[in-house]
């Protein structure tokens, strides 16, 4: 659940944090996969993404880059500016309030909340303000702990690297979903599955930066088989996270995709790894209808 969280939730909860990372050591050149769905004059290139990145992390290819230039527009899961984090915090605060709600040590078992206790100190916040929260918000903001001390930053990440190429470039930017649309994901989630994230948020164990590395290493190499055996470890425990994160959506997007093949022209589609890998792939949903789409890294 630790790894499912950092992966749907790392824009948002690095914006929340609000503090700057850690450097991380250079790594070698990498080959993260990339896809391209065509017809006659339209060519939409697909590619996976980690939200977050240690600094100075090497994973463009002279292929991605020749795809990157020939693309008109960038399209991406939602657009977070982490310059300006008021819209996203705005649609924040429009769903993650309710009243009447437990305090939140009751939302998690008695074993966990001293855990819970240490990691809402070190947000700097009171914990009155916490207990307002409902418990999916509550667990984006101390999430926000975990990748400060892994030295990821959202600035690094492929996304905002991506955004600031093609703005760049005076190229546009769109999106898939609205960050309202994306957080009321998560906001209609059962409270049970709520709860299961805000522990995974708290989950401090020595394991997580070599889980982390486990999973930049299969996105790194386009392991594609490893990073779907990731994902269904992490859904399986909970079919409403499933269907509501992953599967839901994938439709939705597969069905975008669909749609601008009526358009002639290149883009890029940018969206995390896990919504590209395995049967309830985009990629799958794809395949099932009928188009042909080509593995190009």
């Amino acid at each position: 659940m630790k790894k499912l969280l950092q992966r749907l939730v790392a824009p948002l909860a690095a914006i929340l944090a609000l503090g700057s990372a850690a450097a991380a050591p250079a790594k070698a050149v990498v080959k993260p996969a990339l896809w391209a769905v065509t017809d006659r004059d339209t060519t939409i290139y697909l590619f996976g993404t980690i939200h977050l990145l240690p600094e100075k992390y090497q994973w463009r290819t002279a292929r991605f880059d020749q795809a990157v230039e020939g693309s008109r527009e960038l399209v991406v899961e939602t657009i977070i500016d982490d310059k300006d984090p008021s819209k996203i915090i705005s649609a924040m605060t429009a769903l993650a309030f309710s009243p009447g709600l437990p305090p939140l040590a009751q939302r998690v078992p008695q074993a966990k909340r001293a855990a819970l206790a240490a990691a809402v100190a070190r947000t700097g916040l009171p914990a009155v303000a916490l207990d307002r929260m409902e418990t999916w918000a509550a667990a984006f903001l101390l999430l926000g702990n975990q990748f400060k001390d892994m030295g990821l930053q959202s600035g690094q990440g492929v996304e905002t690297v991506l955004r600031a190429n093609f703005l760049g470039k005076g190229k546009p930017i769109g999106e898939l979903e609205s960050n309202i649309q994306q957080l009321g994901y998560f906001d209609t989630l059962p409270e049970t599955a709520q709860r299961g994230l805000l522990e995974g948020a708290i989950d401090e164990s020595p394991g997580t930066k070599k889980q982390f590395s486990g999973m930049l290493a299969a996105w790194s190499r386009g392991d594609v088989p490893a990073i779907a055996r990731s994902f269904d470890r992490d859904l399986d425990a909970s079919p409403a996270l499933k269907d509501a994160l992953m599967v839901r959506r994938n439709v939705n997007w597969s069905r975008w995709i669909e749609q601008r093949l009526t358009k002639p022209g290149e883009i890029m589609v940018a969206v995390g790894a896990g919504h590209l890998a395995g049967n309830n792939s985009v990629i799958a949903m794809l395949q099932k209808d009928g188009y042909t789409v080509r593995r190009l890294q």
